[in-house]
């Protein structure tokens, strides 16, 4: 039979006076105790929306922006090398962040400082490859004789992904210790350089996908620095070995080379749609499909930092009390997420005419119509984060992929012939579709774990 948590029935501070018999204050009701841990969360929870939603206001500003300022050709050209990007940042991510997110809160708790000086040389490594790959990329595209704006976009990315990747390390590492509020600073300070950049770039006719990206590139660098001079105020001594480069690369590589399987089957139903659109029907649809997509990322880039949130203190309640005490937080996440998605878009869908015409100043309103079709796909896929946080707290991205397989297959089955004949009906249609199987799937594989993976703390469970 599983024991309540100690730590909730029992005040340390008051059981370290009674032995020392000193006067003990009345011990503070357990509804004190359940107010107080939830108004921490509640801050915390608010910071790291804060902190994302000051990346994501960036992100979008830029997109809407560029949206204005560009010609369709020339935004499509910005949306199709940003495709390419986050095929990168999967990468990255799988390799880097993703486990970070999970070492820093069980195998590496104890030696923070250390695993984040290691962290920063395999950062070095992985975005060398990526600059390669991308700047020959753009030579390509050059040699080819693109004139719609692309070689000078791919050109753009490969300067800034360094940049910016170095950026959201250093913003997640203050994660590792639940700050995020000095996160949060380092993303104001990134917001006003990269849109006041934008604007003094727009006034001085020098707007273009290649200058949008290097001013993200710019803003992303410097304000990186200025979180690593912070990060020492944060993480605390360490007070076990640190990992050397070859232990650290080898956990994340056991860890990453499923993380990354899943990027890849991540990436396909989701951001295929780019090239897609373009080689199908033009680089301007590839530019309205960007401007349709654009509305949905502030609750995307909301549940990004929730998820990162989330993912430590997951990893903590499943390595103490095992995966099968997890269902109620699986429940509440998945709940939240959807909750969030739904308030969401019950504002925006009614808005949606104006929305276009002042976002857009009266270009791309032939694609206001597809607002509630993105509405439902969102949706289903805020609610697969509940068992996705989970099982990436038990340390099996390999489920994940199984589940991310299965909706890539139908984007390729379905999405690509649907995508030719349908154009953008083709493409709405085929990610709800694979929002939908990825959560079920997902589901249905968390609940399978929970009855196989034994318990990995046995004593916190009450067992001999």
């Amino acid at each position: 039979m599983t024991s309540p948590n100690t730590e909730e029935l029992i005040d340390p501070e008051i059981c370290s006076d009674a032995i020392a018999g000193l006067d003990v204050e009345p011990a503070k009701p357990v509804t004190g105790r359940f107010s107080g841990k939830f108004a921490r969360w509640i801050t915390k929870g608010g910071l790291a929306i804060v902190d994302q939603g000051l990346i994501s206001g960036s992100n979008f500003l830029i997109g809407i922006l560029l949206a204005r300022w560009l010609m369709p050709e020339q935004y499509g050209a910005f949306a199709l090398a940003f495709s390419v990007f986050l095929l990168l940042s999967y990468v990255y991510q799988s390799f880097l962040a993703e486990p970070q997110a999970v070492f820093s809160g069980s195998a590496y708790s104890g030696s923070l400082r250390g695993y984040l000086k290691t962290l920063l040389g395999i950062h070095l490594i992985l975005t060398c490859f990526g600059v390669v790959l991308l700047g020959g990329a753009a030579a390509i595209a050059a040699v080819l004789g693109k004139g719609n704006g692309l070689p000078g976009a791919l050109a753009g990315v490969a300067i800034a992904s360094p940049c910016i990747l170095f950026f959201w390390l250093m913003r997640r590492s203050f994660y590792m210790n639940m700050a995020p509020g000095r996160a949060a600073v380092g993303a104001f300070i990134y917001f006003v350089v990269v849109t006041g950049g934008l604007f003094v770039a727009y006034k001085k006719a020098l707007i273009s996908p290649f200058s949008a990206y290097l001013l993200m590139a710019i803003g992303a660098l410097g304000t990186g620095f200025y979180l690593l001079s912070q990060i020492n105020k944060v993480l605390p001594p360490d007070t076990a070995t640190p990992p050397t480069r070859r232990e650290a690369w080898r956990k994340h590589w056991e860890y990453g080379r499923w993380a990354l399987a899943v990027s890849v089957v991540t990436w396909i139903p989701y951001y295929m749609y780019y090239p897609l659109v373009s080689a199908f029907s033009g680089m301007a649809q590839a530019g309205q499909l960007r401007a349709l997509m654009n509305l949905s990322l502030p609750m995307e880039q909301s549940y990004t930092a929730l998820s990162i949130l989330f993912l430590p203190y997951a990893a903590r309640v499943c390595r103490e009390r095992g995966i099968s005490s997890a269902g109620p937080l699986v429940l509440k996440i998945t709940m939240l997420f959807v909750a969030g998605a739904v308030a969401y878009w019950a504002i925006l869908i009614p808005l949606k005419v104006p929305v276009f015409h002042l976002l857009y100043g009266g270009k791309y309103m032939e694609v206001a119509h597809f607002i509630p079709y993105v509405a439902l796909g969102t949706t289903m896929w805020a609610a697969a984060f509940g068992p996705a946080i989970l099982l990436r707290a038990v340390e099996s991205p390999d489920s994940i992929f199984y589940a991310r397989c299965v909706a890539s297959a139908l984007s390729l089955l379905v999405g690509v012939p649907a995508t030719r004949a349908f154009g953008l009906w083709g493409v709405v249609c085929s990610i709800i579709i694979a929002n939908f199987s990825a959560f079920l799937i997902s589901l249905y594989i968390l609940n399978r774990k929970s009855k196989s993976v034994p318990v990995l703390n046995p004593v916190l469970q009450g067992e001999a």
